[in-house]
C-alpha cells in the first residue's frame, strides 16, 4: 500500500543545499577558489577540443575520444559549479525540487557517459597496442562515431527512468540537503512517499549501466599490460606505455574517487571526508584531466607549441 501519511502535510517546493555552511568565514575564499577552478577547467577543456579539431595530426580515434571527453568534462563542471558559485556569492542556498532533480539527472547522465567514453578509449588503446596490424581496419571512422554516439546515448538513458520516478515523489518533511549539489541519496532521504521502487531501480540500473564499461576498461588494460610486458625491447615497452599512461591515470582517478564516495558508510564522522571526495570527483577531476593529457602527451604538447607559435606573431603584430 502506498504511504499516504503526507496527505495532510505541507508540500516542500524547494530544498536548501547546506554545502559548506560550517565554513562561513571561508565563503569568499571558496568562491574565488572555485571560480578560478571553473575558469581553468572550461578553458583547458575547450583548448583541448580546439586543438583536436584544428591540428590534423590529432585527427585519430584516440584524440577524437579525448575531444568528446573534454566536451563532457566542460558540461560536467557546468552542472555543479555555477550553482555552487551563485550560492557562495549570494548566500542563497535554495533550489527548487524540480531544479534539484534536473541537476541530478545531468550529473548522473554525464557520469554514466564518462564511464562509457573511458571504456571506448580503453578499447581503442587495446586495439592500438595488442592488435596494431588490424587497428586501422577495426577502428574505422564509422565505428568510432558509433562508439562516441553510443556513449552519449547510453549515458542519457542510464538515469532517465529513475529521474522520471523521482518526479513522482512527494516531499513534505525536512528540506535540507547536506551536500553542495543534488545527489540521489540525499534527495531520496527527504521523500515522504513510498520510494522503495526508485531505490531498487537505481541500484539495478547503476549496476547494469556502469559495470559493463568498468569491466571492459579493466580487461582492456589487463591485455595491454600483458602485451607490453611481453615486448622484447625496453624502448618498445616505454613507447607503448606512453600512449596509454595518461588515459590510465584519468581512469584510476575517476573510478577510485567515485567508488570511495559511494562505498564508504554515510556517517557524521566521515562527513568532511565525503565532502572532500565529492569535491575531488565533481570539481577537481574535470580540472586535472586536460592537465594530464597536455603535460604527459607528446602529440598534444606539440600541437600546443604549434598553436602558440602561430598565435605569437599575431600578438606581436597587434602590439606593434
Amino acid at each position: 500500500m502506498a504511504d499516504t501519511s503526507w496527505s495532510n502535510q505541507t508540500l516542500v517546493t524547494e530544498f536548501i543545499l547546506l554545502g559548506f555552511r560550517n565554513l562561513p568565514e571561508l565563503q569568499p575564499l571558496l568562491f574565488l577558489l572555485f571560480l578560478a577552478i571553473y575558469i581553468v577547467t572550461v578553458s583547458g577543456n575547450l583548448l583541448i577540443i580546439a586543438l583536436v579539431v584544428a591540428d590534423r595530426h590529432l585527427h585519430t580515434p584516440m584524440y577524437f575520444f579525448l575531444g568528446n571527453l573534454s566536451c563532457l568534462e566542460t558540461c560536467y563542471s557546468s552542472t555543479v559549479l555555477p550553482r555552487l558559485l551563485a550560492s557562495l556569492l549570494s548566500g542563497d542556498r535554495a533550489i527548487s525540487v524540480r531544479g534539484c532533480i534536473v541537476q541530478f539527472y545531468f550529473f548522473c547522465s554525464l557520469a554514466a557517459t564518462e564511464c562509457y567514453l573511458l571504456a571506448a578509449m580503453s578499447y581503442d588503446r587495446y586495439l592500438a597496442i595488442c592488435k596494431p596490424l588490424h587497428y586501422a581496419a577495426l577502428m574505422s571512422g564509422r565505428f568510432i562515431l558509433q562508439l562516441a554516439a553510443g556513449s552519449w546515448i547510453l549515458g542519457s538513458l542510464a538515469c532517465s527512468t529513475v529521474v522520471y520516478l523521482m518526479f513522482q515523489l512527494v516531499f513534505c518533511g525536512p528540506n535540507e540537503i547536506d551536500h553542495f549539489f543534488c545527489d540521489f541519496t540525499p534527495i531520496i532521504k527527504l521523500s515522504c512517499s513510498e520510494n522503495s521502487l526508485v531505490v531498487l531501480l537505481d541500484s539495478i540500473l547503476a549496476f547494469a549501466f556502469t559495470l559493463p564499461p568498468f569491466l571492459l576498461t579493466v580487461v582492456s588494460y589487463i591485455f595491454i599490460l600483458v602485451t607490453i610486458l611481453r615486448m622484447p625491447s625496453v624502448s618498445g615497452r616505454q613507447k607503448a606505455f606512453s600512449t596509454c599512461s595518461s588515459h590510465l591515470i584519468v581512469v584510476t582517478i575517476f573510478y577510485l574517487t567515485l567508488m570511495t564516495v559511494y562505498m564508504l558508510p554515510k556517517t557524521n564522522q566521515l562527513r568532511v571526508f565525503h565532502l572532500a571526495l565529492s569535491v575531488s570527483y565533481t570539481i577537481l577531476t574535470p580540472l586535472v584531466n586536460p592537465l594530464i593529457y597536455s603535460l604527459r602527451n607528446k602529440e598534444v604538447k606539440e600541437a600546443l607549441k604549434k598553436a602558440a607559435s602561430k598565435f605569437t606573431p599575431f600578438a606581436r603584430n597587434g602590439t606593434s
